[in-house]
């Protein structure tokens, strides 16, 4: 009595195999950034010198917070052009708690007087931030206005409203409490580096294991499916731009101590370095895929990249060429990975 053969070992058992698409998708970013600092090291050297290093971690710490928020709100397939201009508004009115008031807004040195303590600062800034994000988010929700006609409407009227409040002008001059948020330290490591990196460390831990950051995942994936699951889509929405405001609350807070100056103009362009630290970083503009660990190396990569091109006397025009370039060619390469999966 005889019997069928059995299928070959590989049949019964598929192997995987190994797909370099996907793996430059979840790799390329941190293998160019590897790239790009043993370049720099070999082109300059004091690319590598600790001044040096800790200056690029300094930079890409205020845009770093942004994006940590920004890759809450993309990966539910959403998007925030206004966080340069909530940005500038958030450090504006902190700058003016911190004050007490435009009387003495162009006072330095000596003659400063602390209007009110450093905490009160930070919590307006970070508070106009939220409500800022809470705003955009309502009408998202609420109205049906798609993300980008609405942050792009936010990005005119928060810059508006900057200017409106400051009168145009600066607000400058700042007690050693509140600069120390900016340009202080503990031990060798800036302050707002510290806070950057804690920073993302906490959303790491809050996207990947609980379950508001399954639900955001959830919701960027396949929206009906999640509402047909239990989640609720709308309020996770409304959530990751209120959490992006959160942050850029926290960041104008932070430059305006950094430059002991808060400014209508801060913030001009930061949308675009803020999108490409997320992209570059992994995450899909199509939502469901990313996460803050790929946005800390895509923004560490562009302050990198800007960083060693300044020190190789590259144009800034050329930064921004190049800049904009690698993120094209990353949501290109993004479509093509997922057209793949």
């Amino acid at each position: 009595m005889t019997g069928d053969a059995l299928p070959p070992h590989d049949e019964l058992h598929p192997q995987a195999k190994f797909d370099a698409v996907q793996f430059a998708a979840l790799w390329a970013a941190p293998i160019f950034l590897l790239l790009l600092i043993v370049i720099f090291a070999t082109l300059e050297p004091r690319f590598l010198h600790p001044i040096n290093v800790f200056n690029v971690l300094r930079q890409v710490s205020i845009a770093g917070l942004i994006a940590i928020g920004m890759t809450f709100v993309i990966i539910t397939a959403g998007i925030d052009l206004s966080v340069g201009s909530l940005l500038a508004l958030s450090g504006l009115v902190g700058a003016y708690v911190a004050k007490g008031g435009l009387e003495d807004r162009f006072a330095v040195g000596a003659s400063v007087d602390a209007g009110n303590p450093v905490y009160m600062a930070m919590g307006a800034a970070i508070a106009v931030g939220m409500v800022g994000g809470a705003l955009q988010g309502t009408i998202i929700t609420r109205l049906k206005v798609p993300p980008f006609v609405t942050t792009l409407g936010g990005l005119t009227a928060f810059r508006g409203a900057a200017l409106w409040f400051s009168e145009g002008g600066p607000i400058s001059g700042f007690d050693p409490s509140y600069t120390w948020w900016g340009q202080g330290r503990i031990g060798d490591v800036p302050v707002p580096v510290i806070i950057f990196l804690t920073a993302a460390l906490i959303a790491h831990i809050v996207l990947r294991y609980t379950r508001f950051g399954q639900h955001v995942y959830a919701t960027g994936d396949n929206p009906a499916a999640a509402d047909l699951n239990g989640v609720a889509t709308k309020r996770i929405t409304f959530s990751v731009y209120v959490i992006v405001g959160f942050f850029c609350g926290l960041a104008g807070f932070l430059l305006s101590a950094r430059l002991s100056s808060a400014e209508a103009v801060a913030g001009l362009g930061l949308e675009l370095t803020v999108i490409a630290s997320v992209v570059i970083g992994g995450t899909s503009l199509f939502g469901g895929i990313g996460s803050v660990f790929g946005t800390v190396v895509g923004a560490l990569l562009i302050g990198v990249l800007t960083n060693g091109l300044v020190l190789l006397n590259v144009s800034s025009f050329v930064q921004q060429i190049v800049i904009g370039i690698i993120l094209v060619a990353a949501v290109a390469f993004d479509q093509f990975a997922a057209r793949r999966r």
